[in-house]
């Protein structure tokens, strides 16, 4: 996987928090800041989804279905 290098400024706190971790877990630093990232960002990502589909839904343009709809579609009336 190819890599690209990011600076950035953490509090001390934040900083001081983040070498603990690394110290007690005996990995680099780098790889809890990575994983916290992804996350973060697909969630972020997940979110601004959503909050497009709700704003179509509100203006009219995105279509909606009730549990009973998609059982019916699916085959699966009670």
């Amino acid at each position: 996987m190819s890599s690209n290098v990011l600076s950035l400024r953490l509090p001390k706190a934040t900083k001081e928090r983040l070498d603990n971790l690394s110290a007690q877990t005996r990995r680099p630093a780098s790889v809890y800041v990575r994983e916290a990232l992804e996350e973060y960002l697909d969630d972020l990502e997940d979110y601004y989804l959503a909050a497009e589909e709700l704003e179509a839904i509100r203006a009219g343009r995105s279509k909606t279905y009730s549990l009973g709809e998609v059982k019916a579609d699916l085959g699966l009336d009670d």
